[in-house]
């Protein structure tokens, strides 16, 4: 499938993590502690909503450098002591009759426990693909559950993180019909030369 418009910010692979904690301090700290079992503490976590490109890879998780602006998508539950709190990601392919695929994420949370997250989840990714006139080919889902102990504050995340990317990963091509951005790498490197070919947005 060609698709004639795409964009910088275009990323090629993603990994899925996970953390749950307490804190007797408050739920941002438990939010914290989350991230930092999740390992993911370290991230400047901007949230978008949720589709992966047609070509996107799922790899295992990785270390990113401290104060790396992070895209992601990222399912959230907080709780007070004695609570069950959960939350969930599921992800999954989507493909047309005529041959258009690309990926799509969908979240969940709430006060519920794991069998009840991956229902919701699983609904979700089915209306997902139905609305758009697509199959649903494949799913995946991470999910996590906790039960806060007595005063504590408690926090579950389940997070797709965006792998951050080099320049030739984010302007490379997924048709080969059509180029975007051909010589912004010439342009970076040699600002004073004119460029050999128009940038075509």
């Amino acid at each position: 499938m060609v698709y004639p418009v795409q964009g910088l910010f275009l990323p090629k692979r993603f990994f899925i993590t996970s953390g749950s904690a307490v804190s007797p301090i408050s739920p941002l700290n438990a939010f914290d502690a989350a991230l930092v079992k999740a390992g993911i503490s370290q991230c400047n976590l901007v949230y978008v909503s949720s589709i992966l490109p047609p070509d996107a890879e799922k790899v295992d998780a990785l270390e990113i450098t401290p104060g790396t602006v992070t895209f992601c998508v990222m399912a959230r539950m907080d709780g007070n002591p004695e609570e069950q709190i959960g939350a969930g990601i599921g992800w999954g392919w989507i493909e047309s009759s005529n041959g258009r695929h690309y990926g799509i994420v969908a979240e969940a949370h709430g006060y519920k426990d794991e069998p009840a997250i991956q229902k919701e989840l699983t609904k979700k990714l089915q209306e997902m693909a139905k609305i758009r006139n697509m199959k649903l080919t494949s799913s995946e889902m991470k999910i996590e559950c906790l039960t806060i102990s007595k005063n504590m504050y408690g926090c579950t995340v389940v997070a797709l993180i965006y792998v951050p990317w080099e320049l030739e990963e984010a302007t490379r091509e997924t048709s080969k019909r059509y180029r975007l951005l051909n010589n912004l790498q010439e342009v970076i490197e040699k600002p004073n030369k004119p460029a050999s070919r128009k940038i075509k947005l």
